[in-house]
């Protein structure tokens, strides 16, 4: 059930990206995408999709510690521009759909009304929408009743828009979009750290160190391109930071598990991350600038 709910994360910034609806104002050149030199397995990119924190598990966790909802949390649809390039396109898809999980998390339908149609917009300007049965997807996602078959739905979207970008020379994009989705994933929960103290927030803020790891690998396949060096450079930041940040790890007992009408023992482990009140408000305040840079928003002046 874990892995489920991880695999959510890269379903949920397409659960906008069908239909029928128009692109709108949206207007990008798909000549600016660029192929990257070297090819990434799909078996590498499913093993790090797999293992990003989840909006949902992140959201979940969010609500089990009763903290109120909060629009302050997340990106403004109506502010993204309105002519951009597919790369900034991209990121934005991914961040808007972190932010998406959270709505439904606190089952703030109206408003994940909205997110679905700008992503929904997003996803057509990079010609991808029509993989998607924008219809379906929005009243599964809006109701929360049957969570089972969004998930299904989700995952084979994403399948297919992963395919297509890969065979359209353009899994750059598809790199974008889940660094968007996870640096808005950590900025909510950096974000709630602010507010409240828990260690299990603190921890999964910390493991995402590994991910990070995960995430520069993929995005290094790309630093030819301009573009996307850039977002290298800034994601190097968030790491310098992370660095400092220890995980162990301990070995736990074996355990025996019935797979596909088979035993098997599976050996288990745990992690501890060891990180002071001083790092995490280090990485609250570099996630928080290297978000909202991308997100084109602006730092409140103090």
């Amino acid at each position: 059930m874990i892995k489920q709910v991880l695999l959510l994360l890269a379903a949920l910034f397409l659960l906008a990206a069908c239909g029928q609806r128009s692109s709108g104002n949206l207007e990008v050149d798909m000549d600016d995408v660029e192929v990257g030199e070297l090819q990434i397995s799909s078996e590498t990119m499913n093993d790090i999709i797999q293992n990003l924190a989840s909006p949902i598990e992140v959201a979940a966790l969010i609500s089990s510690l009763h903290v109120p909802f909060s629009t302050a949390y997340l990106a403004d649809p109506e502010k993204l521009s309105t002519s951009t390039t597919s790369f900034e396109m991209a990121f934005s898809l991914g961040a808007l759909s972190a932010d998406l999980g959270y709505l439904n998390m606190y089952e703030k339908t109206g408003t994940a009304v909205n997110y679905l149609s700008s992503i929904n917009r997003l996803a057509d300007a990079l010609q991808i929408g029509q993989f998607f049965d924008f219809a379906t997807i929005k009243r599964l996602a809006t109701t929360s009743s049957d969570l089972d078959s969004l998930l299904f739905i989700s995952i084979n979207s994403f399948n297919n828009m992963d395919d297509y970008l890969r065979e359209t020379d353009r899994s750059n994009l598809s790199t974008l979009m889940i660094a968007g989705v996870w640096i808005e994933g950590l900025y909510l929960a950096t974000q709630v750290a602010v507010q409240t103290s828990n260690e299990d927030l603190k921890s999964m803020i910390g493991e995402q160190k590994l991910i990070l790891n995960d995430l520069l690998l993929i995005l290094n396949n790309y630093k030819n391109e301009q573009v996307i060096a850039d977002y290298i450079t800034d994601f190097e930041n968030i790491k310098s930071v992370y660095d400092e940040v220890k995980i162990t790890y301990e070995v736990g007992e074996p355990q025996t598990i019935e797979k596909d009408g088979m035993l098997l023992v599976v050996q288990s482990e745990s992690s501890h991350v060891t990180m002071s009140d001083e790092l995490l408000k280090r990485i609250i305040e570099v996630t928080e600038q290297v978000r909202n840079m991308h997100m084109n928003i602006k730092a409140e002046a103090v």
